[in-house]
């Protein structure tokens, strides 16, 4: 969709778009309500800063709704979309990596409390089960600084994957 179109979406229209990217409630209200943005860099830039400031509590509310890596997310809706389009790379997993993936899952989860976080776009199984094994041997502290990290950057990239500037060549890219 274009930044246009985003402007002038009612607010729940808008929050619901936002919450996608990452559903914690400060920061779509803060991205909702800073509207009308002059261009995606505008709302990009705005997110990247308020997104620095978010915490633990930020991180779970988030987490509540992303699946792990691996798991193949479930529903019709826009974030269980986004998922599978981020995790699609899993889908070609060889099964020995699929199985540590899913034993380090287990492992993390039980060390940590929450599940295991990674910008699964662009990156292969592998890649991604040498960062989950790597990140086991965080301490908490370090941990939630990396998780917090991927979650930036997958709000990111689906705030820049769904909303445009509108430039020529852009007319079939709405979200």
């Amino acid at each position: 969709m274009r930044i246009e179109e985003f402007n002038e979406r009612d607010a729940a229209s808008a929050r619901a778009i936002v919450a996608v990217w990452a559903a914690i409630p400060a920061w779509v209200d803060d991205l909702v309500g800073a509207r009308p943005y002059a261009s995606v860099e505008a709302l990009a830039s705005r997110a990247a800063d308020l997104a620095a400031g978010w915490t633990r509590a930020d991180l779970d509310a988030a987490l509540a709704h992303h699946p792990r890596i691996g798991e193949k997310p479930v529903g019709a809706g826009a974030e269980a979309a986004a998922s599978r389009r981020e995790q699609a790379s899993m889908t070609d997993a060889a099964a020995d990596v699929a199985a540590r993936i899913d034993a380090g899952n287990a492992a993390y989860e039980q060390r940590f409390r929450r599940v295991f976080l990674i910008r699964a776009a662009g990156r292969s199984p592998e890649e991604m089960l040498a960062q989950l094994e790597r990140r086991l041997g965080n301490d908490d502290d370090a941990e939630a600084a990396e998780a917090l990290g991927e979650l930036r950057e997958i709000a990111l990239l689906r705030l820049r994957a769904a909303i445009h500037d509108g430039h020529q060549g852009d007319e079939g890219a709405d979200s």
